[in-house]
């Protein structure tokens, strides 16, 4: 069942967020900014409704991994001015000095920024970064096709009983991530034993898989193509629509809490639109329609005050402290580690 939102924000408060953003309204060129987000991760029609209200043109990438940022901010391959990364990608584009620090100036709908989520391990100073969304991670599983008694843990994912019915995330951190919390060792671990470890564990789960996969996911669970995956809650509650008899639940093991936020890239040509952008994307009017569209937690305070109570009150969406302390934040790894990362997800990948 679609949950829908209090959409409803008065004229005085509307008016009060627009005056915060840069730029002015009408139709007058004030310039371009590069945004280059997620797949599935915008109600585009947000895009539309920051070039009425600022006049900067707004040109629109998405990728599908935090990896695949990385590799094409690295290699040079193109330029953007807002990027929206994961907690733990944050901390390696700060220590690689690879973001511009904000001007705080031009982005005072910061103000409505939940204080939890300010000043994060990533971002301890919050120098660099201004959250967009949240949320949790968990096992999708169709529930005509997987057997109750199954459920309950990471281990579904290596179930035989399921045999080409199961998808794997396809990126390092997470996939990796997953083997490791299920084998009880942290998200976060600089033990490479264990990280090996927790890869042979993915090399003994290949067989069985019916592929790795990343916002693919959606067709494959929503038409009932796959049984089993792992993906993000508000993700859930998009092919939910779609599909209702999907289901979700948190491993016991754990899993992972994550926030991606909003940043700039080292030399950003158009940094003052950039932050323009930022401030948009916090405003209660952007935060609402984005929210709506994709499901996920907003870090704004505005927002979750007009939210309908069946979703502010959503367990898995704004999570209670029992939920929490099963979870767990990526953070920053030293670079060793990475190196570890990337040439164990190429043994995995290159696995028989």
């Amino acid at each position: 069942m679609k949950k829908t939102l209090a959409i409803a924000v008065s004229g005085a408060l509307l008016t009060g967020l627009l005056a915060g953003c840069a730029g002015g309204g009408g139709n007058a060129s004030k310039g371009e900014v590069n945004v280059y987000n997620w797949g599935e991760y915008i109600d585009e029609s947000v895009l539309d409704d920051f070039e009425a209200a600022t006049g900067i043109k707004v040109n629109y990438q998405m990728y599908d991994s935090n990896e695949t940022m990385y590799a094409m901010l690295s290699g040079g391959g193109a330029e953007y001015d807002v990027i929206i990364p994961s907690d733990y990608m944050i901390a390696r584009l700060i220590s690689e000095d690879m973001l511009e620090p904000l001007n705080f100036d031009n982005i005072p709908n910061f103000s409505d920024i939940d204080p939890e989520l300010k000043n994060p391990e990533y971002d301890p100073e919050n120098l660099y970064s201004v959250p967009y969304m949240w949320g949790l991670m968990g096992v999708i599983y169709n529930t005509t096709m997987v057997d109750e008694a199954d459920l309950g843990s990471w281990d579904l994912l290596w179930n035989e009983k399921y045999a080409d019915d199961i998808v794997m995330i396809d990126n390092s951190r997470d996939a990796i991530g997953i083997a490791l919390k299920s084998l009880g060792y942290s998200y976060n671990t600089t033990d490479e034993a264990q990280i090996v470890e927790a890869v042979d564990l993915l090399i003994q789960q290949r067989p069985i898989l019916q592929g790795y996969v990343m916002d693919e996911i959606f067709g494959k669970l929503e038409g009932s193509n796959a049984a089993i995956g792992t993906y993000y809650y508000g993700d859930y509650l998009t092919m939910l629509e779609s599909n209702e008899d999907l289901g979700f639940y948190i491993p016991e093991e754990g899993t992972n809490i994550y926030v991606d936020a909003m940043c700039i890239p080292k030399g950003a040509a158009n940094k003052e639109n950039a932050e323009a952008f930022i401030n948009y994307m916090c405003s209660t009017e952007a935060g609402l329609k984005n929210c709506e569209e994709i499901w996920y937690s907003t870090p704004l305070l505005s927002v979750r005050e007009a939210l309908d109570p069946e979703v502010s009150s959503d367990p898995y969406a704004y999570p209670d402290a029992e939920i929490l302390a099963k979870c767990e934040s990526y953070a920053g790894l030293p670079q060793n580690i990475l190196d570890l990362y990337d040439s164990e997800w190429t043994r995995l990948k290159s696995a028989s």
